[in-house]
């Protein structure tokens, strides 16, 4: 019997407290151990960069994992089983880490399965915790649900790189794998809590002769032209997103002589930009009711358009060498992104749970996918095309501009692409009725 029950707030932040684990573990893996290597072990910077990105390329097995929950009807499972592989990942890298003092051609292979099995779980537990959230919060509320999701994905970033930095000092090799495991047991510790009760009752499973057919699910799920389309979205998107990662703090030092500490403190800047967009665009999306999937998609492209502004902005601060103002661009750089990564996963989740039922993972999978590539190649060609556009025109200044002029084309073209998402689907989801009060009810 399937389980038609919403979850309320309280179930909401429960399943945040499972992204905020992920993202715990996720931040050590591909920050603190890159420091690790770069610094102390003084190997290439090129090594953890191919790693991180091995561990993005894996993650195209997602629809894999959203077909298996589909299939099955219980998504739980999956969920704390990707967060324990994940766990164990995280902590088999830090071995990995350590090991390459002693061996480094040991250790790179050590790292190569270790962060091949972090990419499995995070794939396994972030595509269907989507897929859950897909199905389990009213379309009213998926803009808000995503906000207090992904806050707690940021604040599980900050809480773990502040109690983990104390915890690391004295530094030692023994001390980083022991800091990787507790953090891995704790997070495993939240998420079986966090998950308990979550689903009540197991969803519908396809018909037999379906259940083990995968490639047909995928080609379903893709000769879909609203799922297509959105996978196209989200591949653009997100790398225009993620293209600006390596090249803010560089623009900083390079054009406005700040210090590494002053290039740091301009990431929580635009951090801090980031949640103040999510949040407003929480508190809208939460009062506009039965017109939910319309706002995301007009949001998503409002967001998409205001961080092309926001890049254009910087490509002439950057154009005019530095004489421009940094904060306040990068703050509204920062406040344009989260609005549109709120809306976008918002928009992502109500059109997953709005295509044909039992399907609702492998979509789920096919747009983290894209997402995951997206991300993968976002950052390397962001830092690839400054270094390209410095050495032809010979001006760190002109080739800073055209990569931010670069990106805000992109977002442009992803601003276009989501006007054409959701216009023969979503918007004409029927929305339930609201009880007064919660509006939903309690697990």
């Amino acid at each position: 019997m399937k389980d038609d029950k919403f979850i309320g707030w309280l179930g909401v932040v429960r399943l945040g407290l499972v992204q905020a684990s992920l993202g715990a573990i996720v931040v050590l893996a591909t920050s603190t151990l890159n420091r690790v290597m770069v610094v102390e072990l003084a190997l290439p910077a090129l090594i953890p960069g191919a790693l991180v990105g091995w561990h993005y390329g894996v993650q195209l097995s997602r629809p894999r994992w959203g077909h298996g929950a589909d299939v099955g009807g219980w998504r739980s499972p999956w969920i704390f089983g990707g967060i324990l592989t994940l766990a164990l990942g995280g902590a088999a890298a830090a071995a990995s880490t350590a090991l390459m003092q002693t061996s480094l051609a040991a250790g790179l292979i050590a790292g190569i399965f270790s962060f091949f099995v972090i990419g499995v779980g995070v794939g396994a537990s972030g595509t269907n915790l989507l897929a859950l959230l897909a199905t389990k919060v009213p379309p009213a509320r998926k803009a808000a649900a995503a906000a207090i999701v992904w806050i707690m994905m940021i604040f599980g970033f900050v809480v773990t790189s502040i109690t983990a930095g104390t915890l690391l000092d004295p530094f030692s090799m023994p001390r980083l794998i022991a800091v990787s495991a507790g953090v891995g047991a704790v997070a495993v510790i939240f998420t079986a809590v966090a998950l308990f009760g979550i689903e009540t009752a197991r969803a519908p499973a396809a018909p037999a002769a379906e259940r083990r057919a995968f490639l047909p699910a995928l080609k379903e799920v893709w000769a879909d032209q609203q799922a297509r389309r959105f996978s196209v979205f989200v591949f653009v998107s997100m790398l225009a997103y993620s293209a600006q990662d390596l090249i803010l703090e560089p623009l900083g030092g390079l054009l406005y002589d700040m210090t590494p500490g002053e290039t740091t403190k301009l990431s929580g800047v635009q951090n801090g930009g980031v949640l103040i967009g999510m949040i407003v665009t929480a508190v809208v999306g939460s009062t506009v009711g039965k017109s939910s999937a319309i706002f995301m998609r007009k949001w998503t492209v409002f967001g998409c358009i205001a961080s092309a502004l926001a890049l254009g902005a910087l490509a002439v601060a950057a154009a005019s060498g530095g004489s421009a103002p940094l904060g306040p661009l990068v703050f509204t750089l920062g406040a344009a992104n989260g609005a549109f990564a709120v809306a976008a996963i918002g928009s992502m989740m109500t059109l997953a749970s709005a295509g044909a039922k039992g399907r609702e993972g492998m979509r789920m999978g096919v747009w983290g996918a894209a997402q995951a590539i997206a991300f993968g190649l976002g950052g390397f060609l962001g830092a690839a095309s400054f270094d390209v556009a410095r050495a032809l025109l010979g001006d760190p200044a002109s080739a800073f501009a055209l990569v931010f002029s670069i990106e805000a084309a992109a977002f442009v073209l992803a601003a276009a692409l989501a006007l054409g998402v959701g216009r023969t689907g979503a918007d004409d989801i029927k929305l339930p009725a609201m009880p007064a009060g919660d509006a939903v009810p309690a697990e």
